[in-house]
């Protein structure tokens, strides 16, 4: 049955996912930094991550049963290696740097998509999209600040994440239309989950009961995200929708002037501003090619 067109429907499913995806990087701040016990190592935070929102997405399966068709596995593998591998490196970089940085240089990674769809997907980028990339990538240079005595280099691991999450957008491209968005996000959570339990498994400690509980908070927020991205795009255009995305930076100041007492400084701001005007642009250009 198709959805209606709900356009305020839309941006609420966005801005929660908004403050979602915010809170989990918070959640993975809190049990990577001594908080809650022992900071964890990243790849167990990102275990914990794949563990629950599975769990999650499992039991939708089992209640609405789906009907299942068959899946490009090698597809489907290579898009959960680049997504465990992202989140991970995103998961290492909040532990040292604010979360509205790195989240900020995060929303590089649909730039670094189109420049990877090009010898992947066979795309032609014209002068527009490169001028929107360029714009972006300024940003992330006023954020990263290379050079300058404020560097730090946990900045680099966010910017490789965003490199890493947009080789999963390009790959997210090839699967979509092929299958249903429930199949791809529980056979992605799996794949996901097999390949961080094999890495957990080396560097595993026991959590504590707050690191549990902040760890499972972490996985359901990330499935019910997901599950609310996915209504977004169903109400609403993309062009209309993407631009309430960018309130996850704004979720995230909150959440770690909340926590921690982190008061965003003015090259934070400048880039992050720059890194959305870039990306609006892109946004805009996408939204204008597909009509």
């Amino acid at each position: 049955m198709e959805t209606r067109h709900t356009p305020f429907a839309a941006a609420g499913f966005m801005l929660l996912a908004s403050s979602l995806i915010a809170g989990t990087t918070l959640m993975a701040k809190l049990v990577g930094r001594d908080v809650l016990g022992e900071p964890l190592h990243p790849l167990q935070i990102s275990h914990g991550r794949f563990l629950f929102a599975f769990l999650v997405i499992s039991t939708v399966v089992g209640v609405k049963r789906p009907a299942l068709k068959s899946a490009n596995l090698p597809l489907h593998i290579a898009r959960s290696v680049s997504g465990w591998t992202g989140i991970s490196l995103l998961f290492a970089a909040v532990a040292f740097i604010p979360l509205a940085d790195a989240t900020a240089i995060s929303f590089l990674n649909p730039v670094f998509a189109m420049v990877l769809a090009i010898p992947l997907l066979g795309e032609r980028v014209g002068p527009l999209r490169f001028s929107a990339a360029a714009i972006a990538l300024l940003g992330a240079l006023v954020l990263i600040q290379p050079g300058a005595g404020s560097f730090h280099p946990a900045a680099l691991l966010a910017l490789t994440a965003a490199v890493v999450m947009g080789l999963e957008i390009t790959l997210i491209k090839r699967l979509s239309g092929r299958e249903a968005p429930l199949q791809i996000l529980w056979i992605n959570n799996g794949i996901g989950l097999s390949v961080a339990t094999s890495a957990v498994i080396w560097i595993w400690q026991s959590p504590t009961a707050a690191q549990w509980v902040a760890l499972a908070a972490l996985g359901f927020m990330m499935a019910l995200a997901q599950a609310c991205f996915i209504q977004s795009m169903k109400r609403a255009d993309a062009s209309f929708v993407v631009p309430f995305s960018y309130a996850t930076l704004l979720f995230a100041g909150l959440y770690d002037f909340a926590a921690f007492g982190v008061v965003p400084v003015h090259t934070s701001l400048l880039g992050a501003a720059i890194i959305i005007a870039g990306g609006a642009l892109l946004a805009w250009r996408e939204s204008r090619k597909s009509r």
